[in-house]
């Protein structure tokens, strides 16, 4: 969650931009071709959507999402890499819910000349906005949902079946994450008498859920469950019914921006115990919101900062200088972009972009295979990435720390 390309890129002007792309805002990236030659953009522009938060409690990681999107869109106009065309990144703010969310998504389906769509980060807005884009076979690939049944379907653990054929996400599911918490609390922390709290939003409530099977599998108890509200800001009453139980650690299903303040009551509450969550919480806001050391966070795939395949991608953002870190998913936004692109480049080749091209476009996706910065980057059956990596996390001297990389195998 954290850092900022290249060669200054030049913007073609605001106001043909908003012609060709709609009422919502569009960032168009440079065009500048290697060797300081100009590439052919003859046949126009066409259109990558991000629905991510950009506003909101949330916006730290949706911001990252937009601006590794940017990132990528950017260097593919450098490159040439799409033939006779410049691609431009719209972005549409899906304040992290659901009905915003579907509303950003049939804008971008409404407009011929989008090709695809990076998002989203939650995973109860994709429920929402999967069927507005497979309506008009627009390719989405997803560098943050993290719930099973987006790609395998509600019986995903006993009878998985793909629901959208243009859905495809770069990162690991709940499936993995929950039980590799579980391993690490239980098998790691030694931690054996666990509370469970969650938000009850679609990400929060399928993460515990499958921590809970691996976690009892283990041997340990949940010896109290508890609900808290997405806005809510006093968790007393969650903390009050935990206490009896006497846990030695909480599990929560949910996000940042109810995660810290719970960690930080739960300790002035005299619960001085470590707090871990998944990726939602990963993020630095967390310790800023009252995080305290100890607490725990799973995240998908190997630490950024630490993968030599992601330096180029590192190095690019921080040479941008964007205000907002790359946050959690910026590596995985970045590979995200460029499926998508190299996607197009295969289906579009020497030809033009048609409607007709979408399905193509999406033929190429289910067997694309690249190394990005996030390591190797392909699909399986479903859309699910084939890259399992996930790492635990550790509040340390006020900061997140990494503290085991791997991947769940059951």
């Amino acid at each position: 969650m954290r850092n900022q390309t290249v060669k200054a890129a030049v913007l073609v002007t605001g106001a043909l931009l908003l012609a060709a792309c709609g009422t919502n805002k569009t960032e168009e990236p440079g065009t500048g071709g290697g060797g300081g030659q100009a590439c052919d953009t003859s046949k126009g522009t066409l259109v990558i959507g991000v629905i991510a938060p950009q506003s909101g409690g949330l916006s730290a990681l949706g911001l990252g999402i937009k601006n590794s999107a940017e990132l990528a869109a950017e260097q593919a106009n450098e490159k040439c890499t799409v033939k006779g065309y410049k691609i431009a990144v719209q972005t549409e703010d899906d304040q992290a819910t659901a009905q915003v969310g579907g509303q950003a998504a049939t804008r971008l389906a409404s407009n011929p000349e989008v090709v695809g769509v990076v998002g989203t980060l939650n995973s109860s807005v994709a429920q929402t906005v999967q069927p507005i884009l497979a309506g008009k076979k627009i390719l989405m690939v997803s560098p943050a949902n993290t719930n099973p049944s987006l790609t395998q379907g509600a019986d995903y653990a006993t009878a998985p079946k793909r629901a959208f054929e243009n859905y495809f996400r770069v990162c690991a599911t709940d499936a993995l994450q929950g039980p590799f918490a579980a391993d690490y609390m239980v098998n790691t922390a030694g931690k054996k008498s666990i509370a469970i709290i969650t938000d009850g939003k679609t990400y929060g409530e399928g993460l515990a859920a499958e921590f809970k099977k691996q976690a009892e599998k283990l041997g340990a108890k949940i010896v109290a469950t508890a609900k808290v509200g997405e806005r809510e800001t006093d968790f007393s009453s969650a903390i009050t019914s935990i206490r009896g139980a006497n846990p030695d650690a909480v599990y929560y299903g949910g996000e940042y921006p109810q995660a810290g303040p719970l960690s930080k009551q739960l300790k002035d509450n005299g619960l001085d115990i470590p707090l871990m969550g998944g990726d939602g919480i990963y993020d630095d806001r967390f310790i800023e919101l009252g995080g305290k050391d100890g607490d725990l966070a799973t995240s998908v795939g190997a630490p950024t900062d630490q993968l030599d395949s992601a330096k180029a991608f590192v190095d690019a953002y921080t040479a941008k200088q964007y205000k907002d870190g790359f946050s959690a998913y910026g590596a995985f936004s970045y590979d995200a972009t460029n499926v998508i692109i190299a996607g197009l480049a295969t289906a579009i080749g020497d030809g033009e972009w048609a409607e007709d091209k979408r399905q193509p476009l999406i033929d190429a996706t289910k067997t694309y295979s690249a190394q990005g910065a996030t390591g190797e980057v392909k699909f399986d059956e479903f859309g699910d990435s084939t890259n399992k990596l996930l790492t635990v996390y550790k509040v340390s001297g006020g900061k997140w720390a990494a503290d085991k990389t791997g991947t769940f195998t059951g």
